[in-house]
């Protein structure tokens, strides 16, 4: 297949180690992966904040440069970002778009997947050849969980890493805190959930949290090192793309 890598924001400002893991994994699974250079910021944050108007531009930028006819499918390290290409674009296309841009969002939009949903979805893979040999715990994200409703597809592809020792987390489904500019706003509830998140991390004893979102690990991991808790946080990404001859750097 020829899939084009959507990177994010936060992939390709802060977190790129997730974005290039991606596209790697992709690659040696036998697929073309091409990036666009024209792709930007999906919107998310302006829909979110209730600018959507503004957040046109970046829709009509979206379907235009992953609507290409030769590419079969786009993927982002990111449930919040194909949670708001599949939801989001749509209601800001219909409200101040036209009706031509409501089509290339739709056709886009069908083919547009978080990394675990086309694996395990669209490419019929659990075991991607991955090596990981350290105690890891996951974190479902809100928007892979409720939006995309993923389900355990990424603890499928986690249970087949040779060398992992995978432990549940307890209260997995609470959200984390971050939700963005939630933080900012409402800064005490926010910092109240993560240390509820972090408690439950701590009691797993993993070496790694890992999470299908940057935005979420971003936020569990700056809590975790403040605390100096000795959890790293790591992209699903990255665990997937392990193995014994290329591990994720210390």
């Amino acid at each position: 297949m020829r899939v084009a890598l959507f990177a994010t924001c936060l992939g390709d400002t802060l977190f790129p180690n997730a974005v290039k893991a991606t596209a790697l994994l992709l690659a040696r699974l036998g697929h073309e992966v091409v990036f666009p250079d024209s792709q930007t910021c999906c919107g998310q944050m302006h829909v979110n904040t209730g600018y959507q108007p503004d957040a046109l531009p970046l829709v009509e930028n979206y379907a235009g440069t992953f609507g290409d006819p030769s590419i079969d499918a786009v993927v982002a390290p990111s449930g919040s970002c194909v949670g708001s290409v599949r939801h989001q674009h749509e209601i800001v296309a219909s409200r101040y778009g036209s009706a031509s841009l409501c089509g290339r969002v739709n056709t886009v939009k069908a083919k547009t997947y978080e990394l675990s949903e086309f694996l395990v979805d669209v490419l019929g893979v659990t075991d991607v050849g991955a090596y990981f040999p350290h105690r890891v715990t996951y974190h479902p994200t809100c928007h892979s969980l409720r939006m995309l409703r993923v389900g355990d597809k990424p603890l499928q592809l986690l249970r087949a890493v040779r060398g992992i020792d995978l432990v549940e987390l307890p209260e997995a489904d609470s959200c984390c805190g971050f939700g963005g500019t939630f933080a900012l706003k409402n800064a005490e509830t926010s910092t109240a959930m993560l240390a509820d998140k972090i408690r439950n991390v701590s009691t797993t004893g993993a070496e790694f949290c890992s999470a299908s979102d940057s935005s979420c690990l971003m936020h569990i991991g700056g809590g975790m090192s403040r605390l100096q808790t000795g959890t790293r946080t790591i992209h699903l990404a990255e665990i997937l793309c392990a193995t014994e001859s290329k591990a994720v750097p210390a």
